[in-house]
């Protein structure tokens, strides 16, 4: 009786209670992600290793258990390691104790990869870390497709184009295109040519990595002007290469066209999509985070028309799947259950 009588001796506070009320819950409700599934942070961290041409028995010996060792001692929480080795690739599955703090975690995991860096096989480069999340899913798929485009430059296009311009939409998560011929400038070697030499693929290796380098070149003053000094220590083209000297063999010169060819190709093709029948590239995007389904493809949409300009004359893009299609059932059905319950109670 308190609470009423409280009530009717302060109407005007009671109004203006409610009033507040009644804004905060549209303001959240304008806030709140609208999504079929609740934001469920699971701690578990994946780090990723890649080094093409290495077995699986020696990334799991010279990659996974160094990185391991590691990590007991550097990563706070960690609850059990799970590693699996492949041919080219080693993942490590990190498994942190319940409401560890995911985010130092993988700041963690990043230092302690830079640092086991150094002990690595020569040239490896740093690790993919990727967190897991229960809503991390595709949402859509975009296909890349020609009538008369090879693969290869729908890959490259989705590789260079497609995905910095999708990654900017909030909560979206672009991977690397499926399909296609990834681009690589390959180096076919001669190897009768070689061994009447007396040279080694490692003497190709270390010519082309000791003669093209990225260096800064500096400026040089001359009188009252400043002139930029460039340094011819990088080709500009993939011909170029195959003037390199390799070795100087009985007071001869062995170029890098004596005993290998220089090309641009492209590597060893392990997936392939194909779209009504011709050569294609398939693009899966999947949502990070807490921002709705709905907000994401929303984004990615209007990212599309800027992005059909930069297409090659041919070339187009089309949604093979749309999840924001049955998001909306979802909601909708929710919605009339609910206006179908309150009509029956009433």
């Amino acid at each position: 009786m308190s609470v009423v009588r409280f009530a009717l001796k302060r109407p005007y506070t009671i109004a203006a209670a409610v009033i507040l009320l009644c804004l905060l819950g549209v303001g959240a409700a304008l806030r709140m992600p609208v999504d079929i599934f609740p934001e469920i942070n699971i701690p578990v961290v994946s780090v990723v290793w890649t080094y093409n041409g290495m077995s699986a028995q020696e990334i799991q010996n010279r990659i996974l258990i160094k990185h391991e060792r590691q990590m007991a001692s550097l990563v706070d929480d960690i609850a059990r390691l799970e590693a699996n080795s492949y041919n080219g690739v080693g993942v490590i599955k990190v498994y942190l104790h319940d409401g560890a703090d995911v985010s130092r975690a993988v700041s963690q995991l990043s230092s302690c990869a830079q640092t086991v860096l150094k002990s690595m096989p020569r040239n490896i480069t740093p690790p993919l870390i990727i967190r897991y999340s229960a809503t991390d899913v595709p949402i859509i798929q975009l296909s890349l497709s020609s009538r008369f485009l090879p693969d290869q430059r729908m890959t490259d296009f989705g590789q260079q184009i497609l995905r910095p311009n999708l990654a900017v939409v909030h909560g979206a998560q672009v991977p690397y295109p499926y399909g296609g011929k990834p681009r690589v400038i390959m180096v076919d070697l001669d190897m009768p040519a070689l061994q009447s030499r007396g040279l080694t693929p490692t003497d190709v290796v270390n010519a082309l990595s000791d003669q093209n380098l990225q260096a800064p070149s500096g400026d040089v003053k001359i009188g009252g002007l400043d002139y930029a000094v460039p340094l011819n220590n990088s080709t500009n083209s993939v011909a170029a290469l195959n003037d390199f000297p390799i070795r100087e063999v009985s007071k001869r010169t062995i170029f890098l066209r004596d005993v290998a060819h220089v090309r641009d190709g492209y590597s060893v093709q392990t997936n392939a999509v194909s779209q009504n029948g011709r050569p294609a590239a398939l693009m899966t995007i999947r949502k990070t985070g807490g921002v709705s389904t709905l907000a994401v493809i929303s984004g990615i949409k209007k990212a599309l028309p800027d992005i059909e300009h930069l297409l090659p004359p041919g070339m187009s893009i089309k949604a093979l799947f749309d999840q924001s299609i049955f998001v909306r059932a979802a909601l909708n059905g929710v919605i009339l259950g609910g206006m179908m319950a309150a009509a029956l109670t009433a």
